[in-house]
C-alpha cells in the first residue's frame, strides 16, 4: 500500500479535532460526517492520481472551507458594477423597496392567495393582478404565468393547436435560454408558416398566406437579434387591420415588457405594451421582469400609461440617472481608492435581451492591474471573492466599475472590497 494511503486519517479522528467539533455545533454531526467522508474520498482519488497526500491540518482547513461554501445561503447578494443594467447572470432586475416589503409581508404568514374575502369562497390568484394589468396596459383581461415563453406557449396552444400560425421569416428567431419560435410553435401543436425574407416582410406577404387553416398571425420582438439597413416589417396596426377584416387574431410577443417611452433617455424606441394593445393586437405577451422590474414572470394581456417607475423601479432609476451624477459618484470612489484608479467616460448597456445594441453614456472607475502577474483578471477575481462579491468588467487589462448599476446602499461594501483587493 502506498505510504500516501497510510497517512489518511480516519473519519473519527477528523471529527474529534477541536476545529471540526466547532463546525458540528454549527452544521450538525450528520452533515459533517458526510463532508468528512466526501473529503477523504477526494484525498484517496488524488493519491491514486499520483498527487501527494495533504497534511492533517490541510484536510481540516479544506473541510472547514467546504462547509462554509456548501451551507452558505445561495444565491448570495453581490454588487453589479458591470454597467449592464439587466444582467441575466446576476438576476436581471432588482426589486423596488415597495415590492420587497410586500413580499416580506406575504411570506411571513398566510395570505388570501386563492380566497375571496367577500364571501369566503375559493378565489383566483389572478384576481390580485388582473385589474392592475388592465389599468396599466388598457387590456380587457390579463393573466400571469411563469415566464414569457410560457405565456407565448399558452396563448398559441389555446388558439392555434392543430392549425397554422403566420410568422415573418425575420422574426422566427432564437432568444436567450433556447427560446426558439419554431420550437414553441411546434410544442403548442401549431404549424409554422414563414413569410417574407429575413430582412423584408410586407403586409402582402401575410395576406397571401392566409387560408382557412390560419389560426393567427404572430409578430415577435427579436430581442438581441437585429437586421440593419435594407429592411421592412409590417406594423402591429397593419396586421390588426388585416386580421380584423379576415377574422384572424393577431398575437404580439412583445418581449421585454416595456411600459415607458425609452426615447426619453436617449435610447431607441422600444415597443410598449399599451401601444400594441391600442394598435389592435388581440393578445400581447411580455416579461414581468426585465424592463417591468419585477420577479420572473410572463404576462398575457388582451388595452394605458404608467407613472411612478422612474423613482420606484430600480432599473428605470438606473437608466434615467443623469450622467453628471454618475461622474460625481465615480470621482468620489476614486478619491476613496487613491491614485491607482482613474475616472473615464464609457457606456452602460441595457442588457437582458431588451433594447438590443443600445447603450447609455456613463463614467467609469478604471483600475490598472497593479503590476501583479495575474493582471486585471487577478484583480477582478479578488473582487469576486470579497465578502460581498463585486462583479466588474475588464477592458484593455483594466478593471472597470460602472456606478450606474451600483445601488447607493452598496457603495460602502464596494469600496471596502476594492481597498481589500488592491491591498492584496
Amino acid at each position: 500500500m502506498s505510504t500516501g494511503y497510510r497517512s489518511i486519517p480516519s473519519v473519527e479522528k477528523l471529527l474529534s479535532d477541536s476545529r471540526v467539533e466547532e463546525l458540528i455545533d454549527v452544521y450538525s454531526r450528520e452533515s459533517l460526517v458526510y463532508l468528512v467522508r466526501r473529503s477523504l474520498e477526494q484525498v484517496r482519488q488524488e493519491i491514486a492520481e499520483g498527487k501527494p497526500s495533504p497534511s492533517f491540518d490541510e484536510m481540516v482547513d479544506s473541510i472547514a472551507s467546504q462547509a462554509a461554501s456548501l451551507w452558505r445561503p445561495k444565491p448570495i447578494p453581490l454588487i453589479n458594477a458591470t454597467g449592464v443594467v439587466l444582467h441575466t447572470n446576476l438576476g436581471r432586475s432588482p426589486l423596488s423597496d415597495e415590492a420587497v416589503e410586500a413580499m416580506l409581508q406575504a411570506a411571513r404568514g398566510y395570505t388570501n392567495l386563492e380566497l375571496d374575502l367577500a364571501d369566503g369562497a375559493r378565489g383566483s390568484r389572478q384576481s390580485h393582478v388582473e385589474s392592475l394589468l388592465c389599468q396599466i396596459t388598457g387590456a380587457e383581461a390579463a393573466l400571469v404565468v411563469n415566464n414569457n415563453a410560457s405565456a407565448v406557449l399558452l396563448g398559441l396552444s389555446a388558439i392555434a393547436n392543430g392549425k397554422e400560425v403566420i410568422v415573418s421569416r425575420g422574426e422566427a428567431v432564437e432568444i436567450g435560454g433556447g427560446f426558439r419560435i419554431p420550437d414553441v410553435l411546434r410544442q403548442s401543436g401549431a404549424a409554422l408558416v414563414e413569410v417574407g425574407t429575413t430582412n423584408r416582410t410586407y403586409l402582402a406577404d401575410y395576406e397571401s398566406a392566409l387560408t382557412q387553416d390560419t389560426a393567427a398571425m404572430l409578430k415577435v420582438h427579436t430581442s438581441n437579434f437585429r437586421v440593419i439597413g435594407f429592411t421592412h416589417e409590417a406594423t402591429v396596426e397593419e396586421l390588426a387591420a388585416l386580421g380584423a377584416g379576415r377574422g384572424t387574431p393577431v398575437l404580439h410577443d412583445q418581449g421585454s415588457g416595456c411600459l415607458l417611452d425609452t426615447t426619453r433617455f436617449g435610447l431607441a424606441r422600444e415597443p410598449m405594451v399599451q401601444d400594441s394593445i391600442a394598435a389592435g393586437a388581440d393578445l400581447v405577451f411580455f416579461s414581468g421582469d426585465k424592463l417591468l422590474g419585477g420577479p420572473q414572470a410572463g404576462i398575457v394581456a388582451g388595452k394605458r400609461e404608467l407613472g411612478e417607475s422612474l423613482e420606484k423601479v430600480p432599473i428605470w432609476r438606473m437608466i434615467s440617472t443623469p450622467v453628471d451624477a454618475l461622474e460625481k459618484r465615480a470621482r468620489s470612489w476614486q478619491k476613496s481608492v487613491g491614485d491607482t484608479a482613474q475616472v473615464v467616460q464609457g457606456l452602460s448597456a441595457i442588457g437582458g435581451g431588451s433594447l438590443p445594441g443600445e447603450s447609455i453614456p456613463t463614467w467609469l472607475l478604471s483600475i490598472g492591474a497593479q503590476g501583479t502577474p495575474e493582471g486585471a483578471q487577478g484583480l477582478a477575481k479578488r473582487l469576486r471573492e470579497a465578502d460581498t462579491p463585486v462583479i466588474a468588467r475588464i477592458e484593455d487589462d483594466r478593471v472597470l466599475l460602472d456606478p450606474r448599476t451600483v445601488l447607493t446602499t452598496e457603495e460602502a461594501a464596494l469600496l471596502a472590497a476594492l481597498k481589500s483587493a488592491l491591498g492584496a
